[in-house]
């Protein structure tokens, strides 16, 4: 695993929930950009820059967003 999915492993074990709960997050938030998306994570779950930029990039690249 390499690029942001490399955060995965550390994001569950820091923040308790699997990667899929993230997703489903994001999908409530999907019209929003980028980083808008970033600090959603970062606001509402108080998440660390590097792994909420991790999550919505795969979230986006996934969605062809």
């Amino acid at each position: 695993m390499s690029g942001p999915a490399s955060y995965f492993p550390s994001i569950e074990k820091k923040y308790g929930k699997p990667i899929d709960y993230w997703m489903k997050e994001l999908k409530k938030v999907s019209q929003l950009a980028h980083m808008e998306q970033v600090a959603h994570l970062k606001e509402k779950f108080e998440m660390g820059h590097g792994h909420a930029n991790a999550l919505v990039a795969i979230f986006r690249k996934e969605n062809g967003l």
